[in-house]
């Protein structure tokens, strides 16, 4: 596969759907598989985020450039983000090299190396992960920390979700790409009337301001936009976001672009067709909102 030209950052979207595949007529065009985004530099360094379904295409792509060398870094162990690990052909062949990194499990406090491993037991896959011929390496990571990938940096930083979830700033040849993985905006639990109401809502300021100057006018922001904004308030505290919520987190980072990603199962490319079209009736892309999209599985972002 020809590299990028010198100086640019290469993103591929394989998968851009959440929760489970839903293939079919209905999402022909913005795709069914579930999350994973290929970042490749112009000196070959290949970095993927999540395997999700969508991790099939690109390990078919991938053997057609033996021996793969690469790094996938998960943003979080939900099944939609993992569940297309097994079936990523490179692990299966000697003199590949495949990195791993990931959080570890706050409940089980189990390593990443051993969450990922629990799904290719027996009673669940036929091939051990033990039974694997690359060279795996597995790295549980923590938050603000910097892995080099060749001259490329990759740092995370904790995002809001029902379990541990990076997000991961990727910065090689002067470009920036972010992506939040599964994330919903804070928001304040506590009654005006309580008496740790305020108390709360300075530390969700606090954070805020954290996430913004850490994405501060990135090249290219990936957010989960799983939502309108009229079905949020039946799925607050699901762990996801609106447009309307990514398109706010975007200006206030003073981010160059954005795209919306990990939609909803149910959605079809029609109604994705109809919320792009009510935002850009809401928010005109212009000076006062950067350009947004809808990913779609095949898109392709040169930097």
């Amino acid at each position: 596969m020809p590299h990028c030209e010198a100086g640019h950052l290469k993103i591929t979207f394989w998968g851009v759907r959440g929760s489970i595949p839903s293939p079919g007529p209905r999402t022909v065009r913005y795709g069914g598989n579930t999350t994973c985004i290929e970042v490749e530099t112009d000196e070959g360094e290949l970095i993927i985020l999540d395997a999700g379904s969508g991790i099939l295409g690109l390990a078919q792509k991938l053997l057609k450039r033996l021996p793969v060398t690469c790094a996938i870094f998960f943003t979080h162990t939900h099944w939609d983000h993992i569940q297309g690990l097994p079936f990523f052909a490179p692990l299966f062949i000697p003199k590949n090299r495949i990195d791993i990194y990931g959080t570890f499990d706050q409940v089980s406090k189990r390593s990443i190396k051993e969450v990922l491993g629990r799904q290719m037991e027996y009673c669940y896959f036929p091939v051990r992960e033990a039974e694997l011929k690359a060279e795996i390496l597995y790295t549980t990571l923590y938050e603000r920390q910097t892995i080099e990938i060749g001259r490329t940096k990759v740092t995370s930083i904790l995002m809001n979700h029902p379990v541990l979830n990076f997000g991961y700033l990727i910065e090689g040849n002067g470009k920036t790409v972010f992506f939040t993985g599964d994330y919903e905006p804070l928001y304040n639990i506590y009654h005006p009337d309580d008496d740790s109401f305020d108390e709360y809502a300075r530390l969700i300021s606090d954070q805020n301001a954290s996430l913004v100057n850490f994405i501060e006018k990135v090249d290219v922001l990936i957010v989960d936009a799983a939502y309108t904004s009229d079905e949020y308030p039946l799925k607050r505290g699901w762990g996801h976001s609106t447009c309307d919520a990514g398109i706010s987190l975007a200006r206030m980072a003073r981010a160059k672009s954005l795209y919306f990603t990990h939609h909803e199962q149910l959605r079809s490319d029609d109604e994705l067709d109809a919320i792009l079209i009510d935002l850009r009736k809401r928010y005109p892309i212009g000076p006062d909102f950067p350009p947004y999209s809808i990913a779609q599985e095949g898109l392709v972002i040169e930097l």
